[in-house]
């Protein structure tokens, strides 16, 4: 694509979504219009998230901040980290971008955020007897969000982070004397080894109660070596431990009015703060900013199977509007219902994108946005077949990142290549096994709190995936990896789109010569066995 050809084609694909625009609550329009039945839920309340520091914790904060005024504070459970006191960490969370719309139409935020210190690898959480006094006497909602999401962390640590702080949270939630809700934040891939998963309940791999002890009892060493055993059809030690802790809150409920959301690959926002937005590189993301960047060419996954991604701000609302759900159903039952709700959030089946078309619309945004953080042009294909996967690997993984790590050395400089192929192989292969294979999610409970919801509340809190325009999602998605992770400002595309056309003829240059010396090759043998 030309530089002068850049300005029509990107003007003509700016898509709109089908949904209206986010709404950011003002205290003057909230004199002037009555607030949504989930706005009233959530007057004044308390809340407690764990997990606030992350992906889904930030835009959590962001949500409830700008479009539930009323509410009075929101208790952080938060560690300290390198050196970092737990009221660093928290002003770290706000100076991200993010935030700069909340800090118009929310100023005196930082009245209503509240620091607990405390640590999921501790007992108890780690939080100190007057911070739990003070979260049992004062809070009405507690979303745990809190997990480890790295697929190849020690069984040990998962077992910690995932399901024994669960149980401690819900420990927590039974004493707390004004509770209206709590919300557990599990994975659709709990239960992976499923064709079909509705929103119910599973027996869990091993009971949750036999596993923690288990894991007290057992050696780190030990641990690790029956951790193959253990996992069975798991896939990794992330999802068999969120299926643990699911077990968790089914036998530990206690009557409380808790429910379960179990979300699909959560990715950037739709909308809010801002369309793209995204801080990490799980996931497709890692795919897209590889491709992006000319390193990845080549992912293992099957282009006819269902990509189950969700934009994180229409999974916050939904979590929102989930704990309001549970609390009305809690609330309007003559006799508790013994059955906890679980609310599967993934991608509609009316309304997909499969991994086919995630390559393409990632390819064809690339094309349109290249970064100048670019080495090499975007080129990548899915490759179901095993064996082609590896060869692509090989000879366009292995091959150059070789030569050029050779090229460095001879230079002086540290060779990285290689290195940088070895961390996204590792990815590549904790994807693998969900870029394969295809599950069929049952929405019914999901579907039927999007029906509930007042038109104000469709509103202000959507989250119905059959609405999503993928297209536009896609290309804002593609803009948000370019400026919030690879650190490049739209303003650079026309520049990097002349490097582009310059990496384009280089890679045909090197396709040639590449074919040229396999002729050659071929030609020489084919005269030598002649």
């Amino acid at each position: 694509m030309t530089v002068a050809a850049y300005q029509d084609v990107a003007a003509a694909s700016k898509l709109q979504p089908t949904t209206v625009d986010p709404t950011v609550v003002t205290n003057a329009e909230q004199i002037e219009q009555k607030l949504t039945e989930i706005q009233q839920f959530y007057e004044r309340t308390s809340v407690f998230i764990t997990g606030g520091t992350g992906f889904l914790g930030k835009t959590l904060i962001y949500k409830l901040l700008t479009s539930c005024p009323g509410i009075e504070n929101i208790f952080l459970l938060v560690r300290t980290k390198r050196g970092k006191d737990i009221f660093s960490r928290v002003e770290e969370i706000f100076d991200d971008a993010m935030f700069d719309k909340m800090k118009l139409a929310c100023p005196k935020y930082d009245h209503k955020i509240r620091a607990i210190a405390g640590d999921c690898m501790l007992p108890n959480l780690g939080i100190s007897p007057s911070d739990r006094e003070i979260l049992v006497e004062s809070v009405n909602i507690v979303f745990h969000l809190a997990a480890t999401v790295r697929f190849d962390e020690k069984m040990k640590t998962a077992m910690q982070i995932n399901v024994k702080a669960c149980r401690d949270i819900l420990d927590l939630c039974y004493e707390m004397k004004h509770l209206k809700s709590v919300i557990y934040v599990s994975t659709a891939y709990t239960q992976c080894p499923q064709k079909v998963v509705d929103e119910r309940f599973y027996e869990p791999p091993i009971d949750s109660t036999k596993m923690i002890s288990l894991t007290d009892c057992v050696s780190d060493t030990m641990m690790e070596n029956i951790t193959p055993i253990l996992l069975d059809k798991w896939p990794n030690t992330y999802t068999f431990t969120k299926a643990i802790a699911e077990d968790v809150v089914r036998q530990n409920s206690r009557g409380m009015p808790i429910g379960m959301f179990r979300p699909g690959i959560v990715i950037a926002t739709y909308q809010e703060p801002v369309p793209g937005w995204i801080d990490n590189f799980y996931g497709p993301t890692g795919v897209i900013a590889g491709a992006g960047t000319g390193v990845l060419r080549t992912l293992r996954a099957d282009p006819t199977k269902v990509a189950n991604m969700v934009p994180v701000d229409l999974c916050v609302n939904g979590i929102i509007s989930a704990a309001w759900d549970i609390a009305e159903r809690f609330r309007t039952e003559i006799m508790p219902d013994p059955d906890i709700p679980v609310y599967n959030f993934c991608t509609e089946r009316s309304n997909c994108i499969t991994w086919g078309d995630f390559t393409y619309t990632t390819i064809k945004f690339g094309s349109m946005y290249p970064t100048l953080k670019s080495i090499w042009y975007l080129c990548y294909t899915s490759n179901p077949n095993k064996v082609m996967h590896y060869l692509s690997i090989l000879f366009l993984h292995y091959a150059p990142a070789i030569f050029f790590d050779v090229i460095a050395l001879f230079i002086g400089r540290k060779p990285r290549l290689m290195r940088t192929y070895k961390k996204i192989h590792r990815f590549m292969d904790v994807i693998e096994y969900f870029s394969m294979r295809q599950w069929d999610f049952k929405m019914d409970n999901i579907n039927a709190l999007w029906r509930k919801l007042s038109r104000g509340d469709q509103k202000v809190f959507f989250f119905d995936m059959r609405q999503i325009n993928w297209d536009f999602f896609l290309e804002q998605y593609f803009c948000g990896i370019r400026q919030y992770l690879l650190n490049d400002p739209m303003e650079t595309v026309p520049e990097a789109l002349v490097r582009w056309n310059r990496l384009y003829w280089l890679h045909q240059a090197v396709k040639v010569i590449a074919l040229l010396v396999v002729y050659k090759l071929v030609f020489t043998i084919w005269g030598f066995f002649s």
